[in-house]
Protein backbone atom coordinates (compact mmCIF):
# COMPACT_ATOMS: atom_id res chain seq x y z
CA UNK A 1 0.00 0.00 0.00
CA UNK A 2 1.24 3.50 -0.95
CA UNK A 3 -0.45 5.87 1.59
CA UNK A 4 -0.79 9.85 0.01
CA UNK A 5 -0.52 12.01 3.47
CA UNK A 6 -3.45 14.30 1.50
CA UNK A 7 -0.99 16.73 -0.25
CA UNK A 8 0.68 14.68 -2.50
CA UNK A 9 -0.76 14.67 -6.08
CA UNK A 10 -1.78 10.54 -6.95
CA UNK A 11 0.56 10.61 -10.15
CA UNK A 12 3.15 11.03 -7.72
CA UNK A 13 1.76 8.11 -5.48
CA UNK A 14 1.69 6.36 -8.46
CA UNK A 15 5.22 6.88 -9.57
CA UNK A 16 6.37 5.70 -5.42
CA UNK A 17 4.25 2.91 -6.05
CA UNK A 18 5.74 2.21 -9.61
CA UNK A 19 9.17 2.18 -7.84
CA UNK A 20 8.48 0.05 -5.07
CA UNK A 21 7.13 -2.95 -7.31
CA UNK A 22 10.54 -2.87 -9.18
CA UNK A 23 12.44 -2.70 -6.21
CA UNK A 24 10.39 -6.01 -4.41
CA UNK A 25 10.77 -7.34 -7.50
CA UNK A 26 14.58 -7.40 -7.92
CA UNK A 27 14.34 -8.98 -4.71
CA UNK A 28 12.48 -11.83 -5.81
CA UNK A 29 9.14 -10.99 -3.96
CA UNK A 30 5.72 -11.49 -5.22
CA UNK A 31 2.94 -8.84 -5.21
CA UNK A 32 -0.39 -9.93 -4.32
CA UNK A 33 -2.09 -7.11 -4.37
CA UNK A 34 -1.37 -2.80 -4.60
CA UNK A 35 -3.65 -0.39 -2.89
CA UNK A 36 -2.52 3.36 -4.43
CA UNK A 37 -4.36 6.19 -2.82
CA UNK A 38 -5.29 8.57 -0.01
CA UNK A 39 -6.52 6.12 2.31
CA UNK A 40 -5.69 7.98 5.71
CA UNK A 41 -4.53 11.42 5.28
CA UNK A 42 -2.85 14.32 7.56
CA UNK A 43 -4.42 17.19 6.64
CA UNK A 44 -2.87 18.04 3.54
CA UNK A 45 0.66 17.18 4.67
CA UNK A 46 3.20 16.17 2.01
CA UNK A 47 4.72 12.67 1.64
CA UNK A 48 3.19 9.03 1.82
CA UNK A 49 3.87 5.82 3.37
CA UNK A 50 4.26 2.50 1.75
CA UNK A 51 2.68 -0.53 3.78
CA UNK A 52 3.76 -3.85 3.03
CA UNK A 53 2.16 -7.11 4.82
CA UNK A 54 3.92 -10.83 4.34
CA UNK A 55 0.96 -13.00 3.22
CA UNK A 56 -0.46 -16.44 4.13
CA UNK A 57 -2.96 -18.26 3.00
CA UNK A 58 -5.36 -17.34 5.98
CA UNK A 59 -4.50 -13.27 5.23
CA UNK A 60 -4.77 -13.28 2.00
CA UNK A 61 -8.82 -14.31 2.64
CA UNK A 62 -9.43 -11.37 4.34
CA UNK A 63 -7.48 -8.88 2.62
CA UNK A 64 -9.94 -9.77 -0.01
CA UNK A 65 -12.74 -9.64 1.59
CA UNK A 66 -15.23 -6.94 1.20
CA UNK A 67 -14.33 -4.04 2.93
CA UNK A 68 -16.63 -0.63 3.55
CA UNK A 69 -15.45 1.92 5.84
CA UNK A 70 -14.69 5.40 5.30
CA UNK A 71 -11.02 5.12 4.76
CA UNK A 72 -11.44 2.35 2.47
CA UNK A 73 -14.07 0.48 0.53
CA UNK A 74 -13.66 -2.91 -1.66
CA UNK A 75 -16.17 -5.32 -3.14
Amino acid sequence: MVNGMGGTPLMELFIANKHVNEVLAGKGIKIARTYVGNYMTSLDMEGFSITLLKLDDELKKYLNAPADTPAFVQF
